[in-house]
């Protein structure tokens, strides 16, 4: 292999945001060769025709991954691990040193960061400690709880916003709304399924074995934002992009735009919880237009890509600072430009992959 060729390896390969990982990295600044190998619990995932070699793996929380994902390493010659899943990070983190004394580098974070990034209610308390904005909250574990947090927080009059503590993908969340739809709404809008009212949710939740551990937050009515960033040590770079359009979680159109504010909450609260490398932050604006935090994702997020096009590819300062590479001169200030993702495919047959 040529001195200036890196094998990477990227953990879910089927996951939405491959693509872009694997274009941020072929198109760093400093003209490194990458070669990648790609990685899945799905044989049919398809980042495995968008990288140069892939494999199956067991799932995260089978006994065999771990083996799995090493034997891989060693083979295919990897230096840095790049996980693009919430489930591999978490696990990763908490075994990174038995990939370290393989000489393998490992994108994430220490595992008491991710704990704490990956728990929203522990999230919200550090913009609390911090004194940075955040939507009201409270941490409910029985159904009077919901109820009587609820009613704080203004339903029915107002909605609110009900999710678990830890998820990803918008798994659990819903929004509370006395009256979420009606006909003009049902003839001319496509449901999100994120709307319910209370007697409905409780009615879901009484049919489990046990009550879950829920947050009840404010809902916040303004534009979401995204900010990818880079962390190491005292240096941060934060890159804010407007979310103008939103699919089951996905950034389908972004903005990039120059916020002051989303960036020193981001770097403030990164370096605080102790995360590294490359890692996400989502808020949204109340109704005084005052971005408050959603969530964290201490890991390579969906649509990080837009951050290469604004001048700054947060990916590549992240494996640069894996691999101890000196932190290059950055703009003084980013880039404005957008970025839209479409819906596209593969085409596969016996001898060709087409995309489309």
């Amino acid at each position: 292999m040529p001195d200036n060729t890196r094998s990477v390896l990227i953990t879910g390969a089927g996951a939405p945001g491959i693509r872009g990982t694997i274009y941020a990295l072929h198109q760093n600044p400093d003209g490194v060769k990458i070669r990648t190998v790609g990685t899945d619990a799905r044989a049919d995932a398809a980042g495995r025709f968008l990288v140069d070699r892939f494999y199956q793996v067991p799932a995260p929380e089978g006994p065999q991954y771990l083996d799995s994902l090493l034997s891989i390493c060693r083979s295919e010659g990897v230096e840095v691990v790049i996980p693009q899943t919430s489930r591999e990070t978490v696990l990763l983190s908490r075994h990174r040193a038995e990939f370290q004394r393989e000489k393998i580098h490992v994108m994430v974070s220490d595992p008491a960061a991710i704990e704490v990034a990956n728990n929203k209610w522990k999230l919200l308390q550090v913009f609390c400690q911090l004194g940075l904005p955040h939507p009201r909250f409270r941490l409910v574990t029985t159904e009077r709880e919901l109820v009587a947090a609820v009613r704080r927080l203004g339903y029915p009059e107002k909605p609110v916003v009900v999710r678990p503590t830890v998820s990803n993908g918008m798994r659990g969340l819903r929004v509370l709304k006395e009256d979420a739809w009606d006909l003009q709404r049902f003839l001319g809008e496509k449901p999100a399924g994120l709307e319910i009212s209370l007697d409905d949710l409780l009615r879901i939740l009484r049919r489990g074995t046990g009550w879950p551990e829920l947050l009840i937050t404010e809902y916040l009515p303004g534009p979401e934002y995204s900010v990818d960033a880079f962390v190491g040590g005292d240096v941060g770079v934060a890159v804010p992009r407007l979310r103008k359009e939103i699919r089951s979680g996905i950034s389908f159109e972004n903005t990039l735009e120059y916020r002051d504010d989303l960036m020193e909450y981001t770097l403030k609260a990164a370096q605080h919880i102790g995360l590294r490398y490359a890692v996400g932050f989502q808020f949204k604006l109340d109704e005084e237009g005052v971005p408050k935090v959603l969530e964290c994702n201490p890991r390579v997020q969906g649509t990080m890509v837009a951050s290469v096009f604004s001048g700054v590819n947060v990916i590549w300062l992240a494996f640069g600072a894996l691999l101890g590479a000196p932190m290059p001169e950055l703009p003084p200030v980013l880039r404005p430009a957008a970025f839209y993702r479409f819906w596209g495919g593969l085409g596969v047959s016996e001898d060709s992959v087409d995309e489309i």
